[in-house]
């Protein structure tokens, strides 16, 4: 399994997150962003700076994610490209895309889209909270809890 970050909006709270669970458990974990993203320095942690342009980096997550990788990302349509390949996909806030759910939340973004373009509705993105960040921990830790292989196993 392979942990893979749709890093250009992730927070920084998720990174450090996800930084002390793939080095505990030395899981492959790859950044994908169209700028440069610090990590720290690592066996298991690597960043992928793509070119400039609309869903480079979705792309790339898309391309090199295999069934059964995790994928980090608030973007609805990544998420429902990586879920179709039978990956799995987390959001920041720590809620799962699933194959039932995924259909819902396009639905419900591409409405809110529709009204925003509409000038029929504003909207802004909550920012991100001790609660939010408490949510994805405990949610990256259940799903590592059921799906990594610990250091030293094999299989």
């Amino acid at each position: 399994m392979n942990i893979w970050v749709d890093a250009d909006a992730c927070p920084l709270a998720v990174k450090e997150v996800l930084f002390r669970a793939v080095e505990r458990l030395q899981i492959p974990c790859t950044l994908v962003a169209n700028q440069w993203i610090r990590t720290p320095p690592s066996r298991v942690i690597r960043a992928i700076q793509v070119e400039a342009g609309f869903d480079v980096a979705d792309n790339r997550i898309v391309r090199e994610c295999i069934r059964g990788d995790l994928v980090i990302t608030a973007d609805i349509p990544l998420a429902a490209q990586v879920v179709a390949k039978g990956a799995y996909a987390l959001n920041p806030r720590g809620e799962f895309y699933t194959p039932e759910s995924i259909s819902q939340h396009l639905t419900m973004r591409n409405l809110m889209t529709e009204l925003r373009d509409s000038h029929q509705v504003k909207t802004y993105t909550a920012g991100y909270s001790p609660k939010d960040k408490t949510a994805f921990s405990n949610q990256l830790d259940r799903f590592l809890a059921r799906h990594a292989k610990k250091p030293g196993e094999s299989g």
